[in-house]
C-alpha cells in the first residue's frame, strides 16, 4: 500500500517528533524484551530443568511467531486503529514479560516467549507506515533512524542489565521489572500518539499471497537462503553465549556483564559505521559479514578458554 502524503495525522512538528519518540521507547523495551533470555539462559535452565539447549528455544519460537505474525497482521488488522494495535502490542508485552518471570513449567516459558514474538512480528512490520503517518515525507527517513536508535540502545544495555538484575533479583526479577517499562511506554504511546484509523483496506488476503508470489524468482529465493543462514549462525552464536562463558571461559557474573556489555557497545558502532563500507564496496562487505562470523565462531572453539 502507499501511503499519501495527505495520511499524515499530525501537522504541528512537536505533536509528531513526540509520537516519534514514543515509538522509539516502544522499540527499546521490545528489543530489551525480546533478547532479555540471552543474559539470563542458564539461570532459566536450571530453574526450569531444562537444557540450555532447550532454555535457548525460547528466542526461536519468538522469532517463529514474528515471521508468522508478519506475514498475517496487514489481513487481520486492516480495519484497526493503528494507535489502537499499538497499545495493545505493549500490553501484550507487558504481558509475556509476566508470564515468562512467573513461569512454573518449561511450556508457560515458551507461551510467553511466543506472546513476545507476535509483538515483534506485528510491530516491525507496522513500523515504516507508522512513520509515514507521523512525520511530512522528507522526515520518515529521520524518523526510522530514531526509531532504530531505540533499538540500537537495547542491544547495548539489555544484555548486560539483564545479567545484572538476574544476579541482584533473579532472572524472574529481571523479567518483571519488563512490566513497569511496558506501563511507561504504554503510557506515552497513549499521550502522544495521535489517532491513526486505517487507511483502506490495506492488503487483505492479496498482500499474503503477493509475498509467496516472490518466491517464484530465484533471487529472492537466494536471498532469503542467504539472509536466513547467516541469522542462523549470528543467533546461533549469540543466544548461548553465557552458558560458553560461564563454563568454557568460566567468568563469573560480573565479567559476563562486562562482555555483554563490550559486544553491545561494538555492535552500536558497527551499525553507525556500516554505511561507509556499503556505499564503497557493498557486496564484498556481505561477502565479509559472515566469514567474520565464522572466524568468531571458529575461534571461539579454539581459544575460548582463554579470558
Amino acid at each position: 500500500m502507499t501511503i499519501q502524503q495527505s495520511t499524515i495525522v499530525n501537522d504541528e512538528p512537536q505533536a509528531y517528533w513526540s509520537g516519534v519518540f514514543a515509538m522509539t521507547v516502544c522499540v527499546f523495551t521490545l528489543v530489551a524484551s525480546e533478547f532479555m533470555p540471552v543474559s539470563l539462559l542458564t539461570p532459566i535452565a536450571d530453574a526450569l530443568n531444562v537444557t540450555n539447549g532447550m532454555a535457548g528455544q525460547g528466542i526461536a519460537i519468538s522469532g517463529a511467531f514474528a515471521v508468522i505474525t508478519s506475514l498475517f497482521i496487514s489481513s487481520a488488522a486492516s480495519n484497526v486503529n493503528r494507535k489502537t494495535l499499538l497499545l495493545f502490542l505493549t500490553v501484550l508485552m507487558g504481558l509475556s514479560g509476566a508470564v515468562v518471570g512467573l513461569a512454573n513449567n518449561y511450556i508457560i516459558y515458551m507461551i510467553g516467549r511466543a506472546m513476545i514474538g507476535i509483538v515483534v512480528g506485528d510491530f516491525w512490520s507496522m513500523s515504516a507506515a507508522i512513520a509515514m503517518r507521523l512525520v511530512p515525507e522528507d522526515q520518515v527517513s529521520k524518523a526510522l533512524a530514531i526509531f532504530n536508535s531505540g533499538n540500537a540502545l537495547a542491544i547495548v544495555i539489555a544484555a548486560p542489565l539483564g545479567a545484572y538484575l538476574g544476579a541482584l533479583i533473579g532472572w524472574r526479577g529481571a523479567f518483571l521489572s519488563l512490566i513497569p517499562v511496558s506501563i511507561v511506554t504504554f503510557v506515552w504511546q497513549w499521550l502522544s500518539l495521535p489517532s491513526m484509523p486505517p487507511v483502506s483496506k490495506d492488503h487483505g488476503s492479496a498482500g499474503i499471497f503477493a509475498v509467496f508470489a516472490l518466491l517464484k524468482r530465484k533471487l529472492v529465493v537466494i536471498g532469503m537462503l542467504a539472509v536466513g543462514l547467516f541469522f542462523l549462525g549470528q543467533f546461533s552464536l549469540y543466544t548461548y553465549i553465557r552458558p560458553f562463558l560461564e563454563n568454557v571461559t568460566q567468568v563469573d557474573v560480573g565479567t559476563l556483564s562486562l562482555i555483554l556489555m563490550v559486544i553491545g557497545v561494538t555492535g552500536f558502532i558497527g551499525t553507525s559505521l556500516i554505511n561507509f563500507p556499503l556505499k564503497h564496496a557493498f557486496y564484498p562487505t556481505l561477502i565479509s559479514i559472515p566469514l567474520m562470523l565464522a572466524a568468531i565462531a571458529v575461534s571461539l572453539t579454539v581459544f575460548g578458554h582463554s579470558m
